[in-house]
């Protein structure tokens, strides 16, 4: 499995519904870029100027909000995961 380092993150990105309403697939063009995922994985916190390292606010399986074009994609085993730092995570979904 994969261990981010410091204060980043390993999300599982959600899939968006690929058809609207009346049924209709939308294009890859018209398609909004997820913001949701899953959290897989956390680093173990950035690292203070007194030496201490700060407390992520997310745990493995939270379900997260995060900012548009943000992270690294990383693929592992086949699977397709995003890497952020905590700062780019917005919300926690609960």
């Amino acid at each position: 499995m994969l261990k981010p380092l410091g204060n980043r993150v390993l999300l599982e990105v959600i899939k968006e519904e690929e058809k609207t309403v009346s049924g209709l697939v939308l294009p890859e063009s018209a398609k909004e870029k997820p913001q949701t995922a899953k959290v897989v994985a956390v680093g173990s916190g950035k690292v203070l100027e007194d030496g201490k390292r700060a407390e992520m606010d997310v745990s493995v399986d939270d379900k997260v909000i995060f900012e548009k074009y943000t992270g690294s994609e990383v693929k592992y085993e086949g699977k397709e995961y995003l890497v952020v730092k905590d700062t780019d995570i917005i919300a926690i979904v609960e």
